[in-house]
């Protein structure tokens, strides 16, 4: 597919067909792509946990969702990276019951139905959740051909070690749709992260920046999100200089 075409069908894709895995092969090239990345001082402070196992992919989801129904009116579910390209997208919702976000302490809450966003990404054959490591870069950039011998934290201008994990998982989602797959980049709640981190026995020295799914895209709801429209490109881009408004 050309480099033109894969960035306008990305989307992020929150149904799966839960029969059609992704062949190893595939799994394999996605995270080859991945580590291809840019990364300061060549730093590649970043590891990935990838889960094809269906009782991984359970223990996934119920330490990183909640456990009650969410609200269908908007997107559901934790923030994702991004919405469609505005290319055509499959309507209507997902087929199938939606399955049990994970166990609970019982009660009323232990019988309610996960959202239909959880229920479509729940179906996901592979999940694939991108680590940033600070200390690989504060190391790195201690050693003699940079020698900030301090590690300082203050001295980077911005956490590139999150930025270049993003530009990793940014790869990945690329290659998704180069490969005829659709994935979907989204945040792990904060107050659920030490439940993951036990889970997978996760190093204190990483943090996870997010979680994708991937997998066959299956019938998906369409986001709400989409109808604020793409900004148009002279409305964010400013050359030469960011121009005064009229007002000032």
């Amino acid at each position: 597919m050309e480099f033109a075409q894969v960035v306008r069908r990305r989307r992020m894709v929150r149904n799966y067909d839960p029969d059609r895995p992704v062949p190893p092969d595939l799994v394999d090239r996605i995270l080859d792509h991945a580590i291809r990345a840019p990364s300061a001082g060549f730093s590649q402070g970043w590891g990935f946990l990838v889960l094809t196992d269906p009782a991984d992919r359970a223990a996934f989801w119920t330490a990183t969702t909640p456990t009650t129904a969410e609200d269908d009116s908007a997107d559901g579910g934790p923030p994702s990276g991004g919405s469609s390209s505005g290319g055509s997208s499959s309507g209507g919702a997902p087929s199938g019951g939606a399955p049990s976000g994970g166990s609970s302490s019982g009660g009323a809450d232990a019988a309610k139905p996960v959202s239909r966003w959880l229920a479509g990404m729940r179906r996901a054959p592979l999940i694939v959740v991108p680590h940033a490591n600070r200390s690989a870069y504060l190391d790195r950039y201690a050693e003699p051909d940079k020698g900030w011998t301090d590690r300082d934290e203050a001295r980077w201008p911005v956490p590139y070690w999150h930025i270049d994990t993003g530009f990793a998982a940014l790869l990945m989602l690329l290659t998704a749709v180069d490969e005829g797959l659709g994935a979907c980049f989204f945040g792990i709640p904060p107050e659920r992260t030490a439940a993951f981190r036990e889970t997978f026995a996760v190093p204190g020295e990483y943090t996870p920046i997010g979680a994708l799914t991937i997998g066959y895209p299956a019938t998906d709801h369409r986001s709400p999100s989409l109808k604020r429209g793409r900004r148009p490109v002279d409305e964010v881009v400013h050359r030469g200089r960011w121009t005064a408004t009229a007002e000032q």
